[in-house]
């Protein structure tokens, strides 16, 4: 998976000190289907996630993510959750954890498939049929799915 260049820089300067990073998670619906990706680095279903890079909107980042990772083009509706992740460590050792942004957002065109190498399977899925996803993943899908505009504030280590 490739590691964006300005947290290449900063690992130069602090080497494996755990990172505070911010994240975008976007769940993407299309009628009564959600977009997943298959994750290269964990094997694991999950919507598509990304790490917003320097003065960048986390909205705009769901939506470059979408295209990037599916090619798919989708627009965010709506905040639907802010949250904490817990601390990952990489295998090279680096740790980090993510402010996360959960967006709902809305399909406009395009068919999944795999954009880059961060995944290697791309598609549809039936919001009541899906495949086996982690929990962490399956609480952001049903944060952005429920009803209601307001913006959900989560305390727990799992955002």
């Amino acid at each position: 998976m490739p590691t964006p260049e300005f947290i290449l820089r900063l690992r130069a300067s602090v080497g494996r000190t755990p990172l505070w990073l911010v994240g975008a998670t976007a769940v993407v619906v299309h009628e009564d289907r959600l977009l997943l990706v298959k994750r290269a680095d964990t094997g694991e279903w999950s919507p598509v996630a990304g790490i917003v890079e320097p003065g960048e909107h986390s909205a705009d980042t769901a939506e470059r993510e979408v295209w990037e990772e599916a090619r798919v083009h989708a627009v965010v509706e709506r905040l639907a959750a802010v949250g904490v992740t817990r601390e990952y460590e990489y295998p090279n050792g680096d740790r980090t954890r993510f402010t996360d942004h959960t967006y709902r957002l809305r399909y406009v065109s395009g068919t999944p498939e795999v954009g880059d190498d961060e995944s290697t399977d791309a598609g549809w899925f039936p919001i009541d049929d899906l495949p086996e996803i982690p929990e962490r993943y399956l609480a952001r899908i049903r944060r952005a799915l429920a009803p209601g505009t307001e913006t959900l504030l989560v305390r727990d280590a799992e955002a």
